[in-house]
């Protein structure tokens, strides 16, 4: 498999791509799903209501962590993290602008 060729595309076309990813796992739509539903969380009542293993649920809250559409703050020996809001309404504009295109005429050729 090739390498992707980031340099090559803008920088809105690269942002559109980090965000579809951080979609493309279920469990890191969970995370965020359950994130927002209570507006806080502790990393250790993500994998009592998700399921998987610490490991696991860490590693995904570091990709999203890195995107920065999570935020956690330590508190003693947990990190509690919750929706970094700023930077999801960012991602909602950014995504809604992508989406929301539509053709300005019919093509007929496909």
């Amino acid at each position: 498999m090739g390498l992707t060729k980031n340099e090559i595309f803008n920088d809105q076309q690269n942002q559109i791509a980090l965000f579809a990813k951080v979609f493309g796992h279920p469990a890191r739509v969970a995370i965020l799903q359950h994130l927002f539903k209570i507006n806080a969380c502790v990393c250790g009542d993500l994998v009592n209501e998700i399921g998987l293993a610490q490991p696991t649920i860490s590693q995904h809250l570091k990709e999203l962590k890195q995107l920065g559409l999570v935020k956690g703050n330590v508190e003693g020996t947990s990190v509690c993290y919750c929706i970094h809001e700023e930077n999801w309404n960012i991602m909602k504009t950014v995504m809604s602008e992508f989406l929301n295109q539509d053709l300005t005429h019919k093509q007929e050729c496909c």
